[in-house]
């Protein structure tokens, strides 16, 4: 599901000020395929084996997953990865 203002050009991205958001986010379709499910299964690792004074790895896996909606939202992703893999393509004929 992506959502794309004709108006602006910009990619509407959903609220993700909290981990209820995000997921909410991800469950909706906003992330890539599959991200949904390993959101919450990272995030149960995570907070399993987690210090309770050391949360920094919910925090690091929350901005990963931010940024994967983010650059999922983004008009010129697939373009930006579409010119990568034919860069990779064309060394890899090269190299032949």
């Amino acid at each position: 599901m992506t959502t794309r203002p004709a108006e602006t050009g910009q990619p509407h991205l959903p609220s993700m000020r909290t981990i209820g958001e995000l997921r909410a986010a991800l469950t909706m379709g906003y992330g890539f395929p599959g991200d949904a499910d390993d959101f919450e299964a990272e995030l149960a690792r995570e907070i399993n084996h987690a210090d309770p004074a050391d949360l920094s790895g919910v925090v690091r896996l929350v901005e990963e997953f931010r940024g994967r909606v983010i650059a999922r939202q983004d008009p010129s992703f697939d373009s930006a990865v579409a010119a990568a893999v034919a860069e990779i393509r064309s060394a890899r004929e090269n190299d032949r």
